[in-house]
């Protein structure tokens, strides 16, 4: 008998969003009767997309992970969304899986964030099927799509052919068997005659495929060479080993609206991709191996954290080595502190099933109310240390302020907020030290957006959106010396402090300097650092917008005190005084945040996207083009691209992508500077 981890198979769904990833995973979940019938993402009724905001804009949000049997062997399958605003954790969720099953739209074939998709499964190292999907929409490509894995550098095998009659898509031929079948009403196929159409495309690729399966294998190489071809057996074996190997990419087609190829990709699941048996061992921080094992010590891995109804968030955990029962304790590696696991569950979507019998490698297991554990630990038997290094995610791209609708509800909202970050590692919560605003970091604005309307529903608070506040610093040129007086006498003890400072610019970066230079005690040795206070606090204040003055040195070289009426808190407000002072004799001006844009699109709207920068004030560095795609690298003023992704995306017909980096800071034109300060005195004068 077969160890069932060996016939197990755990891989995730891979592709860009609006492919039919989630229908994909509906349709294989109804074939293999894990499902009573097919729900659609256009009625909101799909089993995986079962959060409310991802039935209203009919598109996946979060990973949600699926358990099924198919001919008896268990599955495990993590759909992943294909939108570039839900995707930062995607390399921490591949460390949930085996394999992949890539999908294409038949329609669009490989598109920009294809490409970022394929390099991150290929950096895990994770064998994959293609699946073109969508073949029964009108424009249905299935030549175009094939051909364009090319240019992502894969070795495609072509396992089938579409048959279309007009616009439909009516069966497929299978290319090394040669035979065709024809779709039933419910999905299932019959065999028929190969229409004449296609069967000149079929003994061409059946060639192609016979030949790629061959080179990769030196025996079956050095047997085709001598023989001229290949037994089915032979082919079967060699498409497997280099599938599993990473060197052959599978292909293979359906229409998951229309439950048409199912069968066919579960089939194809079954027999080509590996068990977590035959996956390489797993390497922790350190450079030690585990095996994935079932006699071996026990590890999983926590790939994503999720909100639960009932016990307020499940852990899904993927087995990397041993064998668990529930009510097991295993150690966290990052926390140090043992965490009893309780009952184990198998997830369909949001439905939860007891897991019953002791699970092993590949398998994905939820587990309720772990105390200190979140997305990125590794937990595992205490005696025999084992930790799988936290991927390093990408920096966020975007940033809002977020303020209550009721004022004095704002740690209501920031604990709101709070509760999101455990479930999704791609926020980022923060308070601005200037303005007091609460800041939410995302990776884009429907990112943003989305996760507010959770925390809305989820925690009952009203939370408004505010446009994010665009850094600007302020900074001076030229060299100053002036004197910083407070002298304040009325009745008892008075105040007095003086100092006399030399404030000059300093070049872009170089920050604060303060340089004390008093001689001869005109300044007791106490007072110093309080002059240096107030300085700070009056540069972080600002002087022509309220935004923070950087790259200035300030030497303080002479002034005067009072036995009695001298302290720390009139030397500050001698220091601030000071340098008020010579802010109004440098003339300072306003530096804006510049923001390093790569921006991905299709090779056709290199010159839209181009000219779109140059009316943003960017200065473009350069572009590289290669396979239908271009990449363009540009210096942007920050403030230019705050809703840079709406507008990509229209530019683009959803197809380009962006990543966003801080600069540095130039200094602001004249006519945007204008803006600002009017801006700043106008919510001044309204305060």
């Amino acid at each position: 008998m077969s160890n069932p981890v060996d016939t197990q198979r755990t891989y995730a769904l891979v592709g860009t969003g609006g492919c039919g990833k989630t229908s994909l995973a509906e349709m294989l979940l109804f074939n293999s009767g894990a499902l009573p019938r097919m729900g659609a993402i256009e009625d909101g009724t799909t089993c995986l997309d079962y959060e409310p905001e991802e039935v209203r804009r009919r598109g996946s949000i979060q990973p949600a992970v699926a358990t099924c049997l198919w001919n008896k062997n268990r599955h495990f399958m993590l759909d992943i969304p294909g939108d570039g605003n839900f995707t930062g954790d995607m390399e921490c969720l591949l460390k949930g899986v085996d394999s992949v099953v890539f999908v294409l739209d038949a329609v669009d074939g490989v598109r920009p964030l294809t490409k970022k998709f394929w390099n991150l499964t290929r950096a895990e190292n994770l064998p994959a099927i293609f699946v073109i999907n969508k073949m029964d929409r009108d424009r249905a490509d299935f030549q175009m799509a094939f051909d364009g894995l090319a240019t992502l550098g894969v070795k495609a095998v072509a396992l089938q052919v579409p048959i279309r009659e007009g616009e439909a898509f009516t069966g497929y031929v299978d290319v090394l068997t040669g035979k065709a079948y024809t779709f039933g009403a419910d999905g299932a196929v019959s065999e028929c005659d190969v229409p004449a159409d296609v069967a000149d495309d079929v003994s061409l690729l059946h060639d192609l495929t016979v030949e790629n399966i061959a080179e990769s294998d030196e025996e079956l190489m050095e047997k085709y060479l001598e023989e001229g071809s290949l037994s089915l057996e032979d082919l079967q074996i060699g498409l497997r080993k280099g599938t599993v190997a990473g060197e052959l990419c599978p292909v293979l087609v359906c229409s998951s609206l229309e439950n048409k190829g199912g069968v066919a990709v579960l089939e194809a699941i079954q027999a080509l991709l590996p068990a977590a048996s035959e996956r390489p061992a797993f390497v922790d921080a350190l450079g030690q191996e585990r095996k994935p094992d079932p006699d071996a010590p026990v590890a999983g891995f926590v790939f994503k954290t999720l909100a639960d109804p009932f016990s307020g968030q499940l852990s899904l955990v993927r087995i990397l080595s041993g064998t668990i029962n529930g009510d097991a304790t295993l150690k966290n590696m990052r926390s140090g502190e043992n965490e009893r696991l309780g009952s184990l569950l198998f997830l369909t979507g949001k439905t939860q099933t007891p897991c019953k019998e002791p699970v092993g490698p590949g398998a994905i297991v939820a587990v309720a109310k772990l105390k200190n554990t979140r997305t990125g630990d590794s937990l595992c038997d205490e005696k025999q240390p084992f930790a799988l290094p936290m991927p390093k995610l990408p920096p966020q791209l975007i940033t809002y302020a977020l303020a209550p609708k009721e004022k004095g509800d704002e740690d209501k909202v920031y604990s709101a907020i709070q509760r999101l970050l455990d479930e999704d590692v791609t926020l980022r919560l923060a308070r601005d030290e200037e303005n007091g605003d609460i800041l939410l970091s995302g990776m884009g604005q429907l990112h943003i957006e989305l996760s507010v309307e959770k925390a809305k529903r989820r925690f009952k608070v009203d939370i408004i959106l505010k446009t994010p506040k665009v850094p600007y610093r302020e900074t001076v040129r030229g060299k100053v010396q002036v004197q910083g007086r407070h002298k304040k006498q009325s009745g008892g003890r008075g105040q007095f402090g003086d100092c006399w400072i030399e404030m000059e610019g300093l070049p872009r970066g170089s920050g604060y300097v303060f340089e004390d230079a008093i001689v001869g005690g005109v300044i007791p040795r106490q007072y110093i650092p309080a002059i240096d206070k107030g300085i700070q606090e009056a540069a972080a204040r600002g002087f022509l917008a309220g935004c923070q003055v950087v790259d200035f040195r300030v030497k303080v070289y002479d002034g005067s005190y009072h036995t009695v009426d001298s302290s720390e808190m009139a030397f500050k407000v001698a220091g601030s005084l000071a340098f008020k002072k010579a802010m109004e004799s440098l003339k300072p001006v306003l530096l804006e945040p510049i923001v390093l844009l790569t921006v991905s699109v299709p090779d056709e709207c290199m010159g839209d996207v181009i000219g779109d920068l140059s009316s943003r004030r960017g200065k473009v560095l350069g572009s590289d083009s290669a396979a239908g795609v271009t990449e363009i690298k540009a210096h942007v003023p920050m403030s230019e691209v705050l809703r840079y992704a709406p507008d990509l995306r229209s530019m683009t017909a959803g197809q380009g992508f962006f990543t966003m980096e801080f600069a540095h800071y130039e200094e602001a034109p004249q006519p945007v500077a204008d803006k600002v300060i009017a801006e700043h005195q106008k919510a001044v004068a309204g305060e």
